[in-house]
């Protein structure tokens, strides 16, 4: 492709890293001198007791308001908060009209428009694409009370209501269709949501440091098409701005043709971060060598001295593209995802009708000493008074919980927690953590001495880190831990054994649980960690997810092998004997992941009979959008491998009846389920599991209803994974 030129003038110029900015040094803004408000107001009433005229900043939300770090809505207006700016919230409004987006006036600034912590199809519907009747972010647990793409529908109301006033999206919903997606309810490639959405700006990721910048840069007077140059950030442009570099995405990853780009995906390559970085800048040259700027004979030292990765921008294919070919999606969710290191990553674009859509590269972390502060707002940690103490389930879950951290390294394909809050561990100090505890033993109301939980999305990352910056800020690996932990991360818990101590030890702390899921591959290089959770942070039940048993399955989740399941598990029980305390695992499983044929979910179900272990709670897979796993239900490709027309099929359980059978077999105990697993054993040729004998899934039709067998005391974790299981299915 050809180098920008003789384009449209543009303030885009990405930041170095060395100017980064503390999102807490800002100059604040002149309403600092209204103080801070016990809740952010909802309500023009609220709005007049605080003597506010209006509001400089409105948010609006999906979920109801909790003033509490864990609802992103109640973070992102404390921050603005103390930036000085005049933040209220509209939640959970009645999105038929434009009324309820009028009730707190015309702000200053903007809109910032979320669907809530969830997806709100997600949120909505079931893996089967049932509708679901509760909301735990609602009052009540009451379904309904947000509209489906809510981040599309608040955005259009908050349109009719001020068209003037400029929108600001963000939250997980937008951040994970910030570009052309799969779209599992209605099985098509749906437009970036700020073409339907007409929005202004969409601000990816955990949104602190843009929305800090977006704000006060507004309140200098900047117009908001003024600010494209901000990390973490998507937009809506008709020309490509001057002075960029733009390279097609199929030179950096060819569909069809093996490259010389290294892989971090390729499950055969268990290279360390370091020979990566040392080919980097060979790889990224050669790539560029066939583009149009590059045509001639040019020696290779003046190709990498002349390339600027901040002047650098990947062409994906268009949204027309992907939409009419699966594997040029699978292409194009690839080459995303190998620009997702802050260190390392360059801009996005693609082609969406005659407009295209302009990802700036991922923001920078927060530090330790950012991370702090924010969690030590003046939050209440308390629903709105408006609530009258009607329940909300999803705060009861975490009201007696502390976060610790941001991230995950995993890069499992099915979740969405890289794509949104990065593989850099982004971590708090001990002694702030130590001070939320506090605060919640001496001020939240109905604590009884036990915290619930210290983790985030994971239970034992914190503080685990590249031990080499250098070779962190150029990996292209989207997992640390895949398919063996990479020789350059720390998997020292030491620091976090410490901290586990201080915090059980604490006056007027009876017991510290540890709900988070936990990496028990990291977890068994810490037999001292392992000792220290089982023996005191446990409540007899601990749940992981090994999510399946099968090889073939687990290298498309970029899951470690069973193996790690039986070290961990070994451990587990011997300190479990060794505190003299009875305790169960509670393992979870995907059903109908991409990549597990019928055959591996025979193995699987073997496998649970084998162990005793009789599932209630069963999921099948959910295509999330941007995950990789949802590629590859789209495309049945594996984009964790170079891609071609003739490259591996994944096998793909799609249609309601095949779906049904994969999540039957995890329940191969069930009666009712019986039926459909003979017809599925017999299409497979495995008459011989049909019977009664031990080594046997199913009973044969003459004891379809017959009695089961008396549960063992290793299935008696039910209904402890019953309520736990709201949990995990919000982070898949």
């Amino acid at each position: 492709m050809p180098s920008l030129k003789n384009q449209s003038k543009s303030s885009h110029s990405q930041p170095k890293k060395s100017f980064v900015q503390n999102i807490f040094s800002y100059e604040k803004y002149w309403a600092e001198c209204y103080g801070v408000s016990s809740y952010l107001p909802h309500s023009a009433e609220e709005m007049a007791a605080l003597g506010w005229d209006s509001c400089d900043i409105i948010l609006v939300t999906g979920d109801a308001y909790v003033d509490h770090p864990s609802f992103g809505m109640a973070l992102i207006g404390r921050l603005l908060e103390s930036q000085g700016f005049r933040v209220g919230i509209i939640d959970q409004p009645d999105w038929q009209s434009s009324e309820d987006f009028k009730k707190l006036g015309r702000p200053n600034l903007f809109f910032g428009v979320t669907a809530g912590n969830m997806d709100s199809m997600i949120n909505r519907y079931t893996a089967d694409r049932k509708l679901r009747h509760d909301d735990a972010y609602t009052p009540g647990d009451v379904g309904g009370k947000r509209p489906d793409r809510a981040v599309t529908v608040y955005t259009q109301r908050c349109k009719e209501a001020w068209s003037d006033v400029p929108i600001i999206i963000g939250g997980i919903e937008a951040s994970l269709r910030r570009i052309a997606h799969y779209d599992y309810w209605s099985d098509k490639v749906k437009r970036s949501v700020l073409f339907d959405s007409k929005a202004d700006l969409l601000v990816f990721g955990n949104g602190e440091r843009q929305i800090t910048e977006i704000a006060h840069r507004l309140s200098r007077g900047e117009s908001i098409d003024k600010l494209d140059n901000i990390r973490g950030t998507a937009f809506i442009v008709k020309q490509a701005p001057k002075g960029w570099m733009e390279i097609d995405s199929t030179r950096i990853d060819r569909p069809g043709k093996v490259d010389a780009v290294v892989s971090p995906y390729d499950s055969e390559d268990t290279g360390s971060c370091e020979s990566q970085a040392t080919t980097q800048a060979t790889t990224q040259a050669s790539s560029q060598v066939e583009t149009k700027q590059f045509e001639t004979a040019v020696p290779l030292k003046s190709i990498v001295k002349s390339l600027d990765r901040n002047r650098t921008v990947i062409r994906l294919p268009s949204y027309e593209k992907v939409n009419a070919d699966s594997v040029l999606y699978a292409h194009a969710s690839r080459v995303l995802h190998l620009e997702t290191n802050p260190g390392n990553a360059r801009a996005l674009v693609q082609k969406h009708d005659d407009k295209d859509i302009w990802l700036n590269p991922p923001p920078y972390p927060l530090t330790t000493e950012e991370l702090d502060q924010l969690f030590e707002l003046p939050y209440t940690r308390l629903p709105h008074s408006d609530y009258h103490g009607e329940k909300l389930p999803a705060y009861e879950m975490i009201r007696f919980s502390i976060n610790i951290m941001r991230g995950c390294f995993g890069g499992c394909t099915f979740c969405s927690i890289t794509e949104h809050e990065g593989r850099v561990i982004q971590n708090r100090s001990e002694d702030s953590i130590i001070r939320e505890i506090e605060e919640i033993r001496d001020h939240v109301p109905e604590f009884k001495g036990y915290i619930s939980d210290l983790g985030g999305p994971t239970a034992n990352m914190w503080r685990l880190a590249c031990d080499d910056k250098a070779i962190e800020a150029v990996c292209r690996r989207l997992s640390c831990v895949y398919p063996s932990i990479c020789s350059h991360m720390s998997t020292d818990h030491k620091p976090l054994i410490h901290l586990y101590q201080r915090a059980r030890t604490l006056p007027g702390i009876k017991k510290v649980f540890i709900a988070s899921g936990l990496r028990y591959d990291l977890a068994v290089r810490s037999p001292e960690y392992v000792r220290e959770l089982v023996t005191h942070h446990v409540g007899g039940y601990l749940k992981i997810a090994p999510e399946h048993t099968e090889q073939g399955t687990l290298s498309k989740m970029m899951k470690p092998e069973i193996d790690s399941y039986y070290e961990f598990k070994q451990m587990f029980e011997k300190f479990s004997r060794e505190a003299g305390k009875e305790q169960y695992l509670i393992p979870y499983f995907i059903a109908a992941h991409p990549g597990s044929t019928i055959e591996d979910m025979v193995n699987l179900a073997l496998w649970l009979k084998e162990n005793k272990f009789r599932l209630d709670q069963v999921q099948n897979f959910y295509p999330s959008p941007m995950a990789t796993a949802t590629a590859m239900y789209h495309s049945e490709r594996n984009p964790l491998k170079k891609l071609s027309y003739k490259s591996e099929k994944v096998f793909t359980a799609k249609g309601e009846k095949n779906r049904r059978l994969h999540k039957a077999l995890l329940r191969y105990h069930d009666p009712k389920n019986w039926p459909m697993i003979r017809e599925a054993l017999r299409s497979i040729g495995r008459h011989d599991l049909i019977g009664n004998g031990d080594k046997q899934l199913v009973p044969a039709e003459k004891n379809q209803t017959g009695p089961i067998s008396s549960r063992t005391k290793k299935t008696s974790y039910k209904k402890k994974a019953r309520r736990s299981a709201g949990a995990l299915n919000q982070r898949r």
